[in-house]
């Protein structure tokens, strides 16, 4: 594969300034939090990011785009009290966001659509913080302990209390499904001391920090200061007054504040009195978060800390309890502006984020114990796209759109290549340049593989160019006329067909709407779009309703995530964040003397020349109920299989059809068409598709399927090759995938050709050659594959670990790789994988422990100490993974080897006749995407009748993102070069 690094695409990463999950902890809940639970994030572009945890694997499920000066300053969640139905069924409460930003308005999301749904504003001043109420004691019955040991505290719904630049705060009631006003809980004083953090300490006490040097606790209910709290003047060489960044509270009550002088102050929430202040920071501190139980704090700020602090016992008898710093990392390369906080009894994570883009997630409990995590900055939906024929790379970022051409790879002729004098060859350049107007930022962009037409989405509106090439090598962009209705349709995701025929359009309310292109009759002159929009529908799906008290998301769960044709532009397959496939296949032959429909020019000019009149009218009524959606003798109708496609287990991020075996056209022998009648002159054909149907899928989770959607079942490739036998360095990998090329050779002679599949995230590329199953796991660890030696390894294995017959049992029954249970995809090895999995970074290994709490202890028994010896704290923890793991890739399952058969015999020929199965690099990151370039016959030959693939490989490292001036203290490098010119920060 002959790889061209770019990092000339433009894509400045925006700050991340907000942070939210969707639910509060609770110790009491086994699991890794509920199926329901989210993380918003908010960057100062206006963009929200909305992510999964998914058990450890955090996927970026959707991002709502935001605008032209937006920005996204504060996160907030509620979930509307359940319900019951007239059968007595509970039902759960919506799941609710908001947000605020720069104005005075708060805004909530529509989670289904991914657009503002209403706005509250007032006359109050801009917005700078923002707290939901927490939940009634009715809704979190199963929550630990109460606060002030006041159980009576109940609200019917969870209120908004926003903190206003004027020193005014504001209730907002999320009553009814709306947002309104609900009252001012201080009015501006003459002071007008900003409000720059606010917090709930219970359900009806609202605790504020100003910029005054302030903090102020106020009761929703009377409306009244209850108590105002002073932090003191200023340093001396810095200003007189303290910001109070940051307020959190505790299930106990008690206060924590961050100030701008890098101390954190805990206060009694009884007296409001201070009870310690402790200075972590050498910098502001930005945001605090606080555990459930009360024991463990964390702050961020300026100068790049993450700093712990704990509950530690008095070192005297009888003394209390008093807080101590622990320990402090840099997790991030800039200020920390965000952070919060999610606990669970199996998960305890804290998730931070700041102006170098990258959140972060860090673990609680296993704090030192274990690895950090940093989450990709760039978009896991790549904004790139390319057209393989005229070389051509199209980004966009914000309302900017580039499209770039990428020169072939010429050598200069001369003596000597190195010499300074050798003539200078640009490996690309910028052919057009497009600023959309208006103020939505861009959903999606397609460019068709010619490179004759351009498409641009958002949410409101879709624009068609076409594209001509200049004599001095730049495209001249030219706008298409397109039907209104398609003009003002708006979508998330548009993509053109292979073959250039269809343009399909995801809207914001996940209709599926496909348009019909007519090419022009004259060379280099724009297609036509037909005005009728095509409609299809899913099938409706039951998804199981959570539990009442976890919330629901609505509608989001069926928002569509992935789209994709077939090669011959005949099948149409999405797939929504739930795991649902819906697929569509193009019935019937093209000819275009049947049926011939009016393009939007016809219709116009159609349209003013013709008068209605009943008799016409009822005739198109009866032409649409006879040929209703058909077009040129074609009509996209369910696929008969579709029923039969199993729910995935988690979302699909890579869904792509195999290549075409050959390109040869149909065949015909006489008429495609059945034979006419009286009745039905030009008959219909209702023939199916019979190109390649076959759809690899990889799941957020990781796991790799192929169907057969024709015939709705599981590929013979996937059924040989279970998500249990991929390589473990490839179910080891964090960063999850964002897309995937093909490469791909007919069969000859000599060998039987090559599927492969290259797979990429932000970090890693991998590629499975899809013409040859995957080694088991004993042979990728170079142990002998044939059945003998399988068969002494395991008794061997069994005599050392001393297995009992019912133990033998039950871990071959595991073998099985996946299944499908109740229409949903199962698989057991990496359920059990994820059920250890933190939620965060890996493990530490004991060696490379040095923070965090000590993992032996020394115990001293009598009186002159000679019996000592050493405890392990670590509860049986180790650096490798469980037995049960060591277990099953020993041995291949044995469902995998009937299923193949006799074919592991030849498996080391096949492997050394067709290449490896599978390869891996780390080698580029971070990547924004990978897109295929030229034509394939550009390229250098790989063996006889192949070429090598092209692609532009995107990089986007964050040494090369502008970023404003950091702190730096007084242990750490300055921002000047050393004496030769070096810049130890980069």
């Amino acid at each position: 594969m002959d790889v061209h690094r770019c990092r000339f695409v433009p894509y400045p990463p925006a700050a991340i300034n907000a942070l939210a999950f969707s639910h509060s902890s609770n110790l009491t809940t086994l699991s890794k939090g509920p199926p329901t639970l989210r993380l918003a994030i908010g960057r100062a572009n206006g963009d929200i990011e909305i992510w999964n945890p998914l058990r450890g694997a955090w996927h970026q499920e959707s991002i709502f785009q935001g605008g032209k000066d937006r920005s996204i300053e504060g996160l907030a969640w509620t979930q509307d009290p359940e319900e019951e139905d007239k059968n007595g069924v509970k039902i759960p409460g919506q799941l609710r966001l908001f947000s605020i930003g720069y104005s005075d308005a708060v805004t909530e999301w529509d989670l289904g659509v991914g657009r503002p749904i209403r706005h509250s504003s007032g006359n109050y001043g801009e917005l700078w913080c923002m707290a939901a109420q927490p939940r009634s004691r009715a809704q979190e019955k199963s929550s630990p302990g109460g606060i002030n040991g006041n159980i009576s505290d109940t609200a019917p719904h969870q209120s908004l209390a926003v903190g206003c630049a004027d020193g005014s705060i504001v209730l907002m009631s999320t009553a009814d499904g709306d947002l309104k006003f609900q009252k001012t809980l201080l009015r501006p004083s003459k002071k007008k001391a900003r409000v720059l953090s606010i917090a709930w300490q219970n359900s009806y006490t609202v605790v504020t920090g100003h910029a005054d040097s302030a903090i102020r606790a106020y009761d929703v209910r009377s409306a009244q200061q209850i108590r105002s709290m002073s932090l003191g003047a200023g340093p001396q060489d810095g200003p007189k007054e303290i910001l109070v960044w940051s307020v959190k509270t505790m299930a106990d009550g008690t206060i924590v504040s961050g100030d701008s002088t890098g101390t954190v102050s805990f206060w009694d929430g009884k007296n409001y009195t201070r009870l310690q202040r402790i200075t972590g920071h050498k910098a502001d501190i930005l945001d605090l978060a606080v555990s459930a139980d009360g024991y463990t704090v964390f702050s961020g700020g300026m100068d790049r800390r993450t700093t712990m602090y704990r509950k530690t016992a008095g070192t005297k008898p009888g003394e209390k309890e008093r807080w101590a710093e622990i320990a402090h990392q840099r997790f991030h390369a800039h200020d920390v502006k965000a952070m919060t906080m999610f606990e669970t009894k199996n998960i305890s994570v804290m998730a931070t984020g700041g102006l170098d883009t990258a959140p972060v997630i860090v673990p609680v409990r296993e704090f030192g114990r274990e690895h950090h995590r940093t989450l990709p900055g760039l978009p896991q939906q790549p904004p790139i796209r390319s057209a393989r024929k005229h070389r051509l790379l199209l980004s966009w970022w914000d309302r900017e759109v580039s499209i770039w051409k990428l020169l072939r790879n010429t050598k200069v002729a001369s003596q000597d290549e190195d010499s300074e004098d050798a003539p200078h060859v640009p490996s690309r350049k910028l052919v057009a340049k497009i600023l959309i107007q208006g103020d939505e930022s861009i959903t999606s962009a397609e460019i068709f593989e010619d490179g004759s037409l351009l498409a641009v989405a958002t949410m409101s509106e879709v624009r068609v160019f076409h594209l001509k090439e200049r004599f001095d090598s730049t495209c001249r962009l030219r706008k298409i006329k397109i039907p209104e209705e398609l003009a003002k349709t708006g979508a998330k995701v548009i993509q053109f067909s292979p073959d250039g025929k269809w343009l399909l359009l995801v809207t914001g309310s996940n209709a599926i709407q496909l348009v019909r292109i007519i090419a022009s009759p004259k060379p280099r002159h724009p297609p036509q779009f037909l005005p009728k929009l095509i409609t299809v529908k899913r099938i409706p799906r039951k998804i199981p309703i959570p539990h009442a008290l976890h919330g629901t998301l609505g509608p989001y769960d069926r928002s569509i995530c992935r789209a994709a044709f077939s090669a011959d532009s005949r099948i149409l397959v999405v797939g929504d964040l739930s795991g649902y496939l819906d697929a569509w296949v193009l019935e019937g032959h093209e000819d275009l003397t049947q049926d011939r429909p009016l393009t939007n020019l016809e219709n116009d000019v159609h349209t003013s020349s013709s008068s209605p009149s009943s008799s016409s009218s009822s005739s198109d009524e009866s032409d649409t109920e006879d040929h209703p959606d058909r077009i040129y003798a074609q009509q996209w109708k369910r696929s008969p299989t579709a029923h039969l496609l199993p729910r995935l287990p988690s979302a699909p991020l890579v869904m792509s059809f195999r290549p075409a075996a050959t390109s040869s056209g149909l065949l015909t022998n006489g008429t495609t068409h059945p034979h006419p009648t009286r009745r039905a002159p030009h008959p219909p054909s209702h023939d199916l598709p019979s190109g390649e149907d076959r759809l690899f899928v990889l799941t957020a989770e990781h796991q790799i399927y192929e169907f057969d959607l024709l015939r709705g079942r599981i590929s013979d490739w996937s059924r040989r090759n279970p998500t249990s036998m991929l390589p473990k360095e490839f179910r080891q990998i964090r960063d999850r995938g964002m897309g995937c090329m093909w490469d791909s050779s007919p069969p000859s002679s000599t060998d039987k050709g090559r599927q492969r599949i290259w797979l990429y995230g932000s970090a890693w590329l991998w590629m499975f050659d899809l013409a040859q199953d995957l080694p088991r796991p004993n042979a990728e660890s170079g142990k002998e594959s044939g059945s003998d030696d399988n068969e002494k390894q395991q008794a061997e294995t069994s005599k050392k670990r001393k297995r009992t017959r019912e133990k033998d049992i039950a871990i071959k029954k595991k073998r099985i790789g996946f299944a499908v249970v109740d229409g949903q995809m199962v698989d057991n090895k990496s359920e059990r994988r994820k059920e250890k999995d933190s939620g965060a970074g890996s493990k530490v290994p004991t060696h490379e422990l040095n923070t965090g709490v000590g993992q032996r202890m020394r115990k001293t028994t009598g009186a002159g100490g000679n019996d000592t010896k050493f405890i392990d704290l670590s509860n049986g923890q180790s650096d490798g993974e469980d037995e049960s793991d060591d277990e099953e890739e020993n041995g291949s399952s044995a469902l995998v080897q009937l299923r193949r058969g006799t074919a592991d015999e030849a498996e080391a020929q096949t492997q050394s006749a067709n290449g490896l199965p599978f390869w891996e690099t780390l080698k580029y990151r971070p990547m924004l995407g990978i897109v295929p370039i030229g034509s394939g016959n550009d390229g250098d030959v790989e063996g006889e009748g192949s070429r090598c693939l092209e692609v532009a490989l995107v990089e986007r490292p964050m040494f090369e993102v502008d970023l404003p001036a950091r702190y730096y203290g007084d242990q750490e490098w300055s921002e000047s070069k050393d004496a030769d010119g070096f810049n130890p920060m980069i």
